[in-house]
């Protein structure tokens, strides 16, 4: 069975309330609710949380750490999306948080992967590692561009990792690859 499935479309709808609640909490200093009984005891590998403005990309901040409460982590990236350092000449301000959705993908063990195109795209997020630089795409990214796998390799490595665009070839690379729950609000 794939444990994915545990974090159904009702538990989505919630967990993106409380990432809703976080952004409240630190933008509008509003209370942070209870949190609901359901949420409490669910197992992750690992969350993202993705901020747009019509589709405008305004934040995204993820961890691939299974530690915690989930409900606790998607706060906790949540708030960190706020200081998306890519952003931190206009970061997100209160008056736009009617405008913000917020997409929460909720990842899957990482399996390493024996070469970097190892994965479906479009499917699979994927994970680079190469000494002490880390990349990661989350399975849509680059689609709505019209990216291939090749583009979406080359971007990740050149772009997220600073490397040499091909270097994913490269034996000193270890890739994995993930699957993610995804819940976007409505």
């Amino acid at each position: 069975a794939n444990p994915m499935s545990l974090i159904n479309d009702e538990l989505g709808i919630l967990l993106l309330r409380v990432a809703r609640n976080a952004l409240s909490a630190t933008l509008l200093g509003n209370q942070v609710r209870d949190t609901d009984p359901r949420l409490i005891g669910l197992s992750h590998h690992g969350v993202f949380v993705t901020l747009r403005r019509s589709e405008q990309l305004r934040g995204c901040i993820g961890t691939f750490s299974g530690d915690g409460e989930l409900v606790d982590v998607v706060r906790n990236m949540a708030t960190a999306a706020l200081d998306d350092p890519r952003f931190s000449q206009y970061p997100v301000i209160a008056s736009e948080l009617p405008d913000i959705r917020i997409e929460l993908s909720v990842l899957s063990p990482l399996e390493r992967i024996e070469s970097a195109d190892l994965f479906e795209f479009g499917t699979h997020g994927v994970y680079l590692r190469c000494g002490r630089s880390t990349g990661c795409f989350l399975p849509e990214v680059g689609q709505d561009l019209g990216w291939d796998k090749e583009t979406f390799l080359r971007e990740l490595r050149s772009h997220k990792m600073g490397l040499a665009p091909d270097a994913w070839r490269s034996p000193d690379i270890e890739a994995f690859r993930f699957n993610v729950s995804k819940f976007v609000e409505s």
